[in-house]
């Protein structure tokens, strides 16, 4: 039987075959058991908590290659049947509903459907938006309490990044406030035999119901063409209604908008908050001289990313990846995280440096799959540490960090609860 694996072991010591990636000790700090797999070779097998086995690529240049290869792919459809019995849990009509977005679709399909979206997210319009999302913040920071202690993520880092999102998607108010953030657990599957089974299909339920009714809000509502694509869900069910999408794939993209488009904000505020925590030095220096905050924002990605681990993806026919043959169908999945951390291309990557140039970090992915959110990310980060930081004066921890409670995520790092304290609100 396998058991969870100490991620600070004695580093002499053989790594199991797999390696498991579960536990609270590889949650709370996966980067000494990254190092441990980066030392031994690019490729390992790796065993997660549902049973499903994957290689995990964990080297910079093997990660980077990776990204890039393509004769891997996306397609769930690639998956053998060793890892759709573990894998594919998410039941029906969900699984064929919510599953064919872009994280999960490959060219010429995958082209098509992104084309539908890159101009919502182009640099330039979320410039056009950033002293909206400004407000937003500052809006949020005036209902802290006006001392701490406070939780930042009920209070804040929940709640900007979804405002953000419905601001660009367009999303009204009314349905805005009816979004349920518990719905975005449906990204951590449980089996059918799981006693958390029941919840987990009851988010699945409430979550298509209420795409359904984003849907149905938005249709026979014609985009004005001259609004610089200010109503994303409305284009993207117009779409539909022209048969540029199915119904399956609008779904998703909706799912996919909701979902990914906020958690992993929300994640990696968290995960950058803690890192300037246990970095107070680098915390006061940020907090003195925001304008260090663009290059801050790339060096706390490149640290601890929130997207810790890519999708699923598949070879068509068994070949070889970085030295070592990998069976057609069998899940490839890349650490984002531990290619952040290879020293091999970042000196002294376990120092958080908010001077290090230049820094070519993965955390949003490469090549076709690279997110394409990653500017909006970008402003999110950069206001929502602006405003915490300048505005809530002595930020710090309030619990001792042992006590940071990280999300089990398979794919992500972050924590439900952020507790801190601070001496005023300015």
């Amino acid at each position: 039987m396998t058991t969870d694996i100490d991620p600070t072991a004695d580093t002499t010591t053989a790594l199991p075959d797999p390696v498991p990636l579960m536990g609270c000790p590889y949650k709370s700090n996966p980067y000494p058991l990254y190092e441990r797999m980066r030392e031994a070779g690019p490729v390992h097998r790796v065993l997660f908590p549902s049973g499903v086995r994957a290689w995990l690529v964990t080297g910079y240049e093997a990660a980077h290659a990776t990204l890039n290869d393509d004769r891997l792919g996306k397609n769930h459809e690639l998956g053998n049947e060793s890892w759709r019995a573990r894998a594919s849990i998410m039941p029906e009509p969900q699984h064929s509903r919510l599953q064919v977005h872009l994280l999960h679709q490959d060219p010429p399909r995958h082209t098509r459907m992104r084309r539908l979206v890159t101009d919502a997210f182009a640099p330039r319009r979320v410039e056009q938006l950033r002293p909206r999302f400004e407000e937003l913040a500052d809006t949020l920071v005036d209902a802290l309490p006006a001392a701490g202690p406070a939780d930042l993520v009920a209070g804040f880092a929940a709640r900007f990044p979804f405002l953000v999102l419905a601001e660009v998607i367009g999303l009204p108010p009314e349905l805005a406030a009816r979004f349920d953030r518990d719905w975005g657990k449906v990204v951590q599957p449980v089996g059918p035999a799981d006693p958390g089974r029941a919840a987990y299909e009851a988010r699945l339920h409430g979550l298509q119901s209420y795409i359904a009714e984003v849907v149905a809000h938005k249709r026979g509502r014609r985009p004005d063409r001259s609004d610089d694509d200010t109503d994303l869900l409305a284009r993207l069910v117009e779409a539909r209604d022209q048969g540029e999408l199915t119904p399956e794939e609008l779904d998703s993209m909706i799912f996919q908008l909701l979902v990914a488009g906020q958690e992993p904000v929300t994640n990696q505020i968290t995960t950058a908050l803690i890192a300037l925590f246990r970095n107070p030095a680098q915390l006061t220096r940020l907090r003195d001289d925001v304008t260090l905050m663009p290059r801050a924002v790339e060096e706390l990605l490149r640290y601890d990313s929130a997207f810790e681990l890519t999708t699923w993806r598949f070879l068509a026919r068994d070949a070889d990846l970085h030295g070592t043959r990998v069976p057609a169908g069998d899940s490839v999945i890349v650490s984002l995280c531990a290619a952040n951390r290879d020293p091999r291309r970042f000196p002294d990557p376990d120092t958080l440096d908010l001077d290090r140039a230049p820094n070519p970090h993965l955390a949003f992915g490469h090549g076709i799959h690279f997110c394409p959110g990653a500017a909006l990310a970008r402003t999110e980060l950069q206001i929502a540490l602006t405003t915490l930081l300048t505005r809530l004066t002595g930020l710090q921890l309030a619990v001792p960090d042992t006590e940071i409670e990280w999300i089990p995520a398979v794919l992500g790092r972050g924590t439900n609860h952020l507790p801190v304290r601070y001496a005023h609100r300015a």
